[in-house]
């Protein structure tokens, strides 16, 4: 089986995982586990790309995005390696020799916008559930993610949404592996049977299936507003 064939596999199986999600899994769910980008913030990767392409950094692509081959990145998400020396090593990387604020603007290019309805729908749904968060991210990142949702939502801060926030650089681990789901599971006292975990990425959600926890695969397309939930 090729490696496209496989992942088709592993697509269909997940949708088929979620067509009967509603029937069986919704009535049980008491807490849910939301991912922040792609899931409540717009990204769009191109933008980090082609910002670091116009610097110079023509070979940026093969270093970033879903499967990254460069260490560093998955070091600094963990809170491996600092601010400064990440921002080196991204110089190194692509060969760069300008300042720090130019790299950092770039880095931060992917960042969007919190569509309203998204927003409106997490303060709903808070009425009804324990609501979490958990992201993949870095020092930057968060910084600039919560001075959007700040300008956005009148100085509101993001955390606000959640009963609890989980960003990898500062827990330590991140998706997908096994043990950043159960250390949520542990802290939080849930039980994974009645604990839903929404992902746009399919390693992840995979991930969160394999701790025990009831994976929901966000189809590229669709948003947590398209979701029935109940």
């Amino acid at each position: 089986m090729s490696k496209i064939d496989g992942v088709n596999v592993r697509l269909l199986a997940m949708a088929f995982m979620q067509e009967n999600f509603y029937f069986c899994s919704m009535q049980e769910i008491k807490n849910i586990i939301f991912d922040l980008g792609g899931v409540i913030i717009n990204l769009d990767n191109k933008r980090t790309e082609d910002a670091f392409v116009s610097l110079g950094a023509k070979n940026f692509s093969q270093f970033f995005g879903h499967g990254f081959a460069a260490s560093f990145f998955k070091e600094y998400e963990i809170g491996k390696i600092t601010d400064e020396q990440f921002i080196d090593e991204l110089k190194q990387m692509a060969n760069l020799s300008v300042p720090d604020e130019i790299v950092i603007n770039a880095w931060n290019a992917l960042l969007l916008d919190f569509p309203p309805e998204r927003v409106l729908l997490l303060k709903k749904l808070k009425d009804q559930y324990r609501l979490f968060l958990f992201s993949n991210t870095n020092a930057m990142h968060l910084e600039e993610v919560q001075r959007i949702y700040g300008n956005a939502f009148e100085n509101a801060k993001l955390d606000e949404l959640f009963e609890r926030a989980y960003y990898s650089h500062i827990l330590g681990l991140r998706k997908p592996g096994i043990e950043s789901f159960q250390h949520i599971i542990k802290e939080n006292k849930l039980r994974p049977e009645e604990t839903m975990f929404v992902d746009d990425a399919l390693i992840n959600v995979e991930g969160a299936n394999a701790a025990g926890l009831k994976g929901f695969y966000l189809e590229p397309g669709k948003t947590i507003v398209d979701i029935n939930w109940g």
